[in-house]
């Protein structure tokens, strides 16, 4: 006996679900939930919701720069670029919005860089050397200084090819610094050669030797001069033993001590003679005064001629006895009359 159809089919159909279109409400609802949160906290961890103050910095290229790029301070992100824009002066202005908490980074003495390497992108960044400076105060417009090391290429590259034209020209064989060379070997042949540097200097050899030939005679001559040296110094202590008495012989006196005795007499005389005038004049002035006594007069003048000759003699012999001494001495005589 064979079953019935419709009986099989019901029993093998499976149940509906339950709830069906509320549950897969719930699951569509968590999932823009957890996209929701996740933007959410993405533009939270951008700084989206922070408190920031606006930085407007003025540059005549913005080349590099796009939106969202970051401004570094230190190494550190402490903004973001948000817009850039045209001015009317053709200039254009780069909108920067910063961060309250990092603004105190920023001082009016700041200065800003904008700096575009030969490999990756732009980058700007904020150099504050004084921080006891000033805050930088919200819309502050500020210049940006460009470094671009992409345009030094072409400098460089004139540079180098003026460089390489200078060398090509040094070293040809008809150039200044070949010529120099050729002199230099030159100059060291003749310093190599018999008159050495002196020939260098004179520049020919007949001015070489006579410039020995000088300094020769100048040798010849400073012999000379020594040698008349020893001689004046020889001289010198003869005339000291002559004059002085130093080292003389025995037997040979000397001229300064003899002579300062024959001085010592010569006053002794003269003081002798002085005192004979004196009496002259006493012997004269009683002649005068008592013309009676004549014959008494004429008697001391008598003793006075006889003391004024003894005196004359005795200067006399000191004379004699002073040109004896005295090696270049000449004849004098003394004459009484």
């Amino acid at each position: 006996m064979t079953p019935e159809p419709s009986t099989h089919r019901a029993n093998d159909s499976p149940e509906p679900v339950r709830h069906l279109e509320f549950k897969a409400a719930m699951l569509l609802m968590l999932m823009v939930a957890l996209v929701v949160g996740s933007a959410l906290y993405v533009m939270h961890a951008r700084g989206m919701f922070e408190r920031t103050q606006r930085l407007v910095l003025i540059a005549d290229d913005s080349e590099g720069v796009v939106v969202g790029m970051d401004m570094t301070f230190a190494g550190f992100s402490i903004g973001r670029v948000s817009r850039i824009e045209l001015a009317d002066d053709g200039n254009v202005r780069i909108l920067v919005d910063v961060p309250v908490k990092d603004a105190k980074w920023l001082r009016t003495t700041s200065v800003f860089t904008m700096e575009k390497a030969l490999v990756g992108g732009t980058k700007i960044r904020a150099y504050s050397g004084v921080l006891t400076d000033p805050p930088l105060p919200a819309g502050a417009e500020r210049q940006v200084l460009r470094g671009d090391a992409a345009a030094e290429i072409p400098k460089l590259v004139a540079s180098v090819r003026d460089l390489l034209a200078n060398l090509t020209a040094l070293t040809q064989s008809d150039a200044a610094l070949a010529r120099t060379l050729t002199n230099v070997q030159d100059v060291t042949g003749k310093l190599k050669g018999p008159q050495g540097g002196l020939g260098v200097l004179m520049g020919n050899e007949a001015d070489a030797a006579r410039v020995v030939a000088t300094i020769e005679r100048a040798n010849t001559v400073l012999a000379r001069a020594d040698t008349l040296a020893a001689r004046l110094d020889s001289l010198v202590a003869n005339a000291d033993r002559q004059v002085f008495g130093q080292g003389a012989p025995e037997g040979q006196g000397a001229l300064v001590p003899d002579l300062r005795a024959a001085v010592q007499q010569i006053n002794g005389l003269l003081g002798e003679a002085r005192g004979t005038l004196q009496k002259v004049d006493a012997v004269l002035v009683e002649a005068q005064g008592v013309a009676a006594n004549t014959r008494a007069a004429t008697v001391d003048l008598g003793v006075l001629r006889a003391d004024v000759e003894a005196s004359l003699r005795k200067v006399d012999a000191l004379i004699n006895d002073i040109n004896r001494r005295w090696p270049f001495s000449r004849p004098s005589e003394i004459e009484l009359k």
